[in-house]
Parts: structure tokens; C-alpha cells; sequence
């Protein structure tokens, strides 16, 4: 698996899997350009399904500098507001509440 995928953490810090072109998943933690964490190699993630990938990264732990995976993937947060306002709604037919 070759790709990219970019996770906004908070406090500056940004998760960035799998950008040295191996097979398994990993991850480096940025600030500013700099790296403050990583999460090591998960085993066996070679054979990964894309819905086992987007689990292993729901379940990271990024509190630490050497990140772990939960046991469980954390509740999920309330959808994120549309961008665009009033220009948007009146663009798209007013199709969003």
C-alpha cells in the first residue's frame, strides 16, 4: 500500500501514515515540520483492508511519543459544519438544514 493520509490531531500536530512507500502502516507526528512522535510499525497491517486501515487510525494514540493503538476506537465527535454559508446554499439549491 502506497498513500498518504493526513490527520489533523489539535494542538499544532498533524499524524502522516505511510508516506515512505513500504507495505505496512505507520505514522509520523509533526508540529510546525518537526517531528514530535511516531507510531510504529503495526504488524501484520501489510494485508490490511482499507476499512482495518481506517480502524488502526482511529485507534491511535497520539498523547504519547511513541504512539500505541487503543483497544477501542475513540466515540465519534459531531459532524464538522459545511463550509461556504449563505453563498453555498443558495449555489447548491439549499439541499443542507
Amino acid at each position: 500500500m502506497v498513500f498518504g493520509i493526513r490527520v489533523t490531531i489539535g494542538d499544532g500536530r498533524e499524524a502522516i501514515w505511510d508516506t515512505d512507500g513500504t507495505a505496512t502502516l505507520e505514522a509520523q507526528i509533526m508540529r510546525d515540520g518537526m517531528l514530535v512522535g511516531f507510531v510504529p510499525v503495526i504488524e501484520g497491517s501489510e494485508d490490511f483492508d482499507e476499512a482495518q486501515v481506517v480502524d488502526a487510525i482511529a485507534r491511535a494514540d497520539y498523547n504519547q511519543p511513541i504512539a500505541s493503538l487503543r483497544a477501542t476506537a475513540p466515540p465519534p465527535e459531531p459532524a464538522l459544519p459545511r463550509d461556504g454559508g449563505v453563498f453555498r446554499r443558495f449555489f447548491d439549491g439549499f439541499r443542507y438544514k
